[in-house]
């Protein structure tokens, strides 16, 4: 949900990601991965957005895309040009496409992604030579506090035991074992 115009400004990237680490709380007590993510315009925080894929059955409910798709609502335009992107950890590839189409002008991220990172961590995916929108990104704002977020939120989950209520999201029973199938060459 964006704020009102009187809210304070943003005037650094330590302000920036402090928001997004409020967000990223919201979604720790929705039982959800801590990732929080705010987009800014001019200092203003115009889109908010905390992880929720499980809550919401949606695989693509990133904070990045909630928070993209509330800044785009906010300014009624898809394209959110001229914007900066705070986010507690680093993007994953599916939000960096999401982040080049709507034409974020910059990323800001504090903690690297060593699994799915597609920033730095694994590719530089925003840098492709085809794209038609390059954004720049910077990595490492309020790191330490965001790692630790992420860290005391899995070190929780795998202490609780099963079945008790928590961060734990419930399993799927009727998913059943992974299958591979081959393909015909």
């Amino acid at each position: 949900m964006t704020e009102p115009p009187s809210a304070p400004h943003i005037m650094s990237d330590d302000d920036g990601m402090a928001a997004a680490l409020e967000e990223a709380a919201r979604a720790a007590a929705a039982g959800e991965v801590p990732v929080g993510a705010v987009v800014v315009r001019d200092g203003l925080i115009i889109g908010r957005g905390a992880n929720r894929p499980i809550t919401t059955h949606d695989p693509t409910a990133h904070a990045e895309i909630v928070a993209l798709r509330d800044a785009a609502l906010a300014l009624q335009n898809y394209r959110l040009t001229g914007t900066t992107l705070y986010v507690t950890v680093e993007p994953c590839l599916m939000c960096v496409g999401a982040l080049v189409h709507a034409r974020v002008a910059r990323v800001v991220f504090g903690a690297p992604e060593p699994k799915a990172g597609a920033l730095v961590s694994t590719q530089r995916a925003h840098e492709a030579p085809w794209l038609n929108h390059q954004l720049v990104a910077q990595g490492g704002v309020r790191e330490d506090e965001c790692r630790a977020l992420m860290q005391a939120f899995f070190r929780e989950r795998r202490q609780k035991p099963a079945g008790l209520p928590g961060p734990s999201p419930p399993e799927d029973e009727r998913a059943g074992p992974v299958v591979y199938l081959s393909t015909p060459r």
